[in-house]
C-alpha cells in the first residue's frame, strides 16, 4: 500500500511545475505574484535544464500544439529572420529545442491545465486556477 501512495504523490507533484527563466524580471514577477515557488512546483531554469524531446511533448499534448508554445518575442525570431518565414509544427519544434529563448515563458502545468506566457488573460486563468 505504501508504494502506491509513493507513486500518487509522484504523479501530484510532476502535475505541478513551471519552465521559466531565472534572469526574466517578467518570469520572477509571475512566480512572486502567484508564489508558486512556495506552494511545491517543481521549477525548471530552462536556461540551465533544457526542455527534452519529452517534456516538449508533454507540454505540446495540453498546449494543443507547439505554435501555441512558441515565443515570437525571442530577439533570435527576428535575428533568424523567421518573421519571414512560414514556420510549421516541425520547424517550431525543432526551434524550441535548439534554443531555449524560442519557449514561451513561462510554461505552467496546474494539474491538467496550461499555461503558457505572460499575457494578462493567461496569467489571471492561472490565478484562477491556483486557487482551486
Amino acid at each position: 500500500m505504501f508504494s502506491n501512495e509513493c507513486v500518487y504523490l509522484q504523479k501530484l507533484e510532476s502535475m505541478n511545475k513551471i519552465y521559466h527563466l531565472g534572469t526574466c524580471s517578467t518570469c520572477q514577477a509571475i512566480i512572486k505574484a502567484t508564489a508558486i515557488d512556495k506552494k511545491g512546483f517543481k521549477m525548471q531554469d530552462i536556461k540551465f535544464e533544457k526542455i527534452t524531446p519529452a517534456q516538449l511533448e508533454e507540454v505540446k499534448n495540453m498546449a494543443g500544439s507547439y505554435e501555441a508554445l512558441f515565443s515570437r518575442r525571442a530577439l533570435k525570431y527576428k535575428e533568424l529572420g523567421l518573421k519571414n518565414k512560414t514556420l510549421n509544427e516541425k520547424d517550431y519544434r525543432k526551434y524550441i529545442l535548439e534554443e531555449y529563448t524560442f519557449l514561451k515563458r513561462p510554461v505552467i502545468i496546474v494539474g491538467d491545465k496550461i499555461f503558457a506566457g505572460s499575457e494578462q488573460k493567461t496569467i489571471a486563468a492561472l490565478k484562477k486556477a491556483l486557487i482551486k
